[in-house]
């Protein structure tokens, strides 16, 4: 078995190919932004040249990117029309007009993806049990079709009010569409998130229409490349609930891998941390980007019904709300790549970064603004010349004129003052989104640890988990390409979800139970007729329940076996249960209502199949040493340098100390301790917590 899984971001693509019995090989390659394909191109070449295999030998490849999370950022998605009830052609416009920053005088919300003038209103009306009001004008929708095809749009998004309860009329709009409309794409909110909540079905039905064309063009050339490459095979893509999807599913629903390459991340941190018997992590994916927050809770990655992007100073109700489920994440532009500037006298670091294309000053490839990666290495915690494994030479000089010009010079410091300053300001942006994951969620931070990855996450991790009380980091092996890894160690999924409202004390709540989750099990297997990935789906039931009179719902894990009298009597002990668990109590008197109802189909992983782990070293490599800036000492001193290739289990390090990985630099700061463990994973004790 051979398998190649590929993650781009906004500076790297991570490789790694993974074999029966080999140890795995991994590469990283600056990312070709213009295309992204020939990154990938070149990374097949290389890797597959090593192993002397051509891509007719692979069985399987795993891609996670964020081309859908790009598009929607950027406001770089197709021309898109949104066709809605009439006189509710504002509700995308108006959302929840909640306030998330209350006292914000000048707060702005992050533009619609499409402008009013492309939302188009049909005669039409159905009411939340799904009953017709009002048939479908049809001389109506002809005229709307007319204009929408003078408009020059892309695709079309089609959200009616209720259709969730019965989706007939979008049926309706979308059979006319089609006809007089051929090669559009449509995306019915219907088909897509059938639950209630007008503004945010809408919303995620206009999103997924708006990057539609540009990820299907995408995963078109991309398949034409691996194909060019002898590639003919499945391709699976990791989508942002943690499972493995189709290109054929991604090219119809690409909303369902905007937090693809995070969501990887997220499910590798929680092996990773069950393989060293720790159950509640925080992941901690610092790129050269960006840096990616999630959490596991007993083991299992934490999942929201729905999501945001592009919130605004990580604010809950300042993004775009995407209704379909996703990995717990907090992403900020917090990455080795990330500018840094002085403001008012003031150093800022991010949100805008160098990327892949110039880089960094020290890159040498036209960079000319000073970033985290430069006072990294004016810091001493980079090797200049074993920078991703070598296969690129880092310019210090370059590095300590760029930080004396952009920071150092306006603030009257040294360059070496200022570079720590860099560093500092970074970790504090990175530390705030920690406390947001942690502590703002009802985490308690001592009780977790940090699996810190990606090339700069574990060069600052160690100060970070001491900053807020955290007692310990661990780095896997292979920290640099984590969520490659990840990709690897997935199992394809297919969730489905509804909203139907059901009292569970009503006398059809059973008979209702089985109807809703006959017609959820029909709708996952025509979705893994899709997905096409051998094996028998293991069935997962969940859902979001509430006491009757709330206005927001707590995610409930159903009993499995057969639906019968006793399962509404089932479910409502499991919410109990679960109410218990998060608020401390539980009305057991109380009358309980159901909103939405989830099903998981879940295919076998064959990464038991696969050798991703470390391989123990066949000799030891004795410690360089080499200066590092330490502010204990408030200067540079001698620090040992480790190759971890030539590390053996059970090894000590005590701080300061650098364990330098081919794809990653590990910094283990003054009074912290570090041991490296069966699985060659780097497991760090933070000495001196707060």
């Amino acid at each position: 078995m051979l398998r190649m899984a590929f993650d781009i971001g906004g500076t790297f693509t991570d490789f790694v190919l993974a074999a029966n019995g080999e140890s795995p090989r991994f590469l990283k390659l600056p990312t070709t932004p213009d295309d992204p394909a020939k990154a990938v191109e070149e990374g097949f070449d290389m890797l597959l040249r090593e192993v002397g295999q051509s891509g007719k030998d692979l069985e399987a490849v795993l891609h996670a990117t964020t081309i859908a999370t790009n598009a929607i950022i950027e406001r770089k998605g197709a021309p898109t029309a949104l066709v809605t009830t009439e006189g509710f052609k504002d509700v995308l416009i108006i959302g929840r007009q909640k306030r998330y920053e209350t006292y914000d005088l000048y707060m702005e919300k992050p533009p619609a993806l499409v402008a009013r003038r492309s939302i188009f209103e049909v005669s039409e009306r159905i009411d939340h049990r799904g009953t017709v009001l009002k048939s479908v004008d049809q001389a109506a929708l002809k005229e709307l079709v007319n204009s929408i095809k003078n408009g020059g749009y892309s695709s079309i998004a089609v959200a009616l009010l209720h259709a969730y309860a019965n989706p007939d009329h979008e049926k309706q709009v979308e059979c006319v569409l089609k006809e007089s409309l051929p090669g559009i794409p449509i995306t019915l909110a219907s088909s897509l998130s059938p639950k209630f909540r007008e503004y945010e079905r809408t919303s995620t039905a206009v999103a997924n229409a708006y990057i539609r064309p540009i990820v299907s063009s995408y995963i078109d050339r991309l398949e034409g490349t691996l194909s060019g490459k002898g590639f003919h095979q499945s391709m699976f893509v990791m989508q942002s609930a943690g499972g493995l999807i189709s290109p054929d599913i991604v090219k119809e629903e690409p909303i369902r891998i905007v937090e693809s390459g995070p969501a990887a991340g997220v499910l590798m941190a929680g092996i990773i941390g069950s393989e060293a018997g720790i159950n509640h992590v925080i992941s901690f994916d610092m790129g050269g980007t960006t840096a990616k927050l999630g959490a596991v809770d007993g083991g299992v990655p934490a999942v929201l019904p729905t999501f945001e992007v592009d919130p605004i100073r990580y604010k809950a109700g300042s993004g775009l709300p995407i209704n379909v489920p996703s990995v717990e994440l907090l992403e900020i532009g917090a990455g080795g790549g990330s500018i840094a500037r002085v403001d008012l006298g003031v150093i800022h670091v991010g949100p805008d970064s160098a990327g892949a294309d110039p880089g960094p000053i020290c890159y040498g490839r036209g960079g000319d603004r000073a970033t985290v990666t430069d006072a990294n290495l004016v810091l001493g915690y980079l090797n200049p010349d074993f920078f991703n494994a070598g296969a690129m030479s880092l310019d210090l000089e370059s590095a300590r004129a760029g930080i004396a010009r952009d920071v150092a010079e306006p603030l009257g410091l040294s360059i070496e003052e200022a570079a720590w300053g860099i560093h500092v300001v970074a970790n504090a942006n990175m530390e705030r989104a920690m406390r947001i994951v942690s502590v703002e969620r009802g985490r308690d931070p001592r009780r977790y640890s940090i699996v810190a990855f990606g090339g700069a996450g574990p060069a600052h991790a160690a100060r970070i988990a001491r900053a807020i009380g955290m007692p310990e980091v661990l780095t896997p092996f292979g920290a640099g390409v984590g969520s490659a890894i990840g990709l690897l160690q997935a199992a394809p999924k297919i969730e489905v979800s509804i909203t139907s409202i059901l009292d569970l004390e009503a006398s059809i709540a059973e008979e209702a139970c089985r109807s809703i989750y006959e017609g959820l099990e029909s709708r996952v297997v025509e979705d893994l007729k899709r997905l096409g990935a051998p094996g028998t789906p293991k069935f997962n039931r969940y859902g979001y329940f509430r006491y009757k009179g709330q206005g927001y719902e707590i995610r409930t894990d159903l009993p499995e076996g057969p639906i019968n009298s006793d399962f509404p009597a089932l479910i409502a002990e499991a919410f109990h249960a679960t109410y218990d668990k998060t608020y401390g109590y539980a009305d057991r008197e109380a009358a309980i209502e159901a909103v939405d109802w989830h099903l998981v189909a879940t295919l076998p992983s064959h990464s038991d199949k696969l050798d991703l782990g470390w391989h123990v070293p066949k000799s030891s490599i004795p410690p360089r040493q080499r200066k590092t800036w330490q502010p204990e000492a408030n200067g540079f001193v001698e620090t040992k340098i480790y190759d971890r290739r030539g590390i053996f289990v059970g090894t000590e390090i005590v701080g300061p100390a650098i364990i330098e990985d081919p794809e990653a630099t590990i910094v283990i700061p003054s009074g912290d301790t570090a041991i490296v463990t069966e699985n060659g994973h780097i497991r760090i004790n933070i000495g001196s917590r707060v």
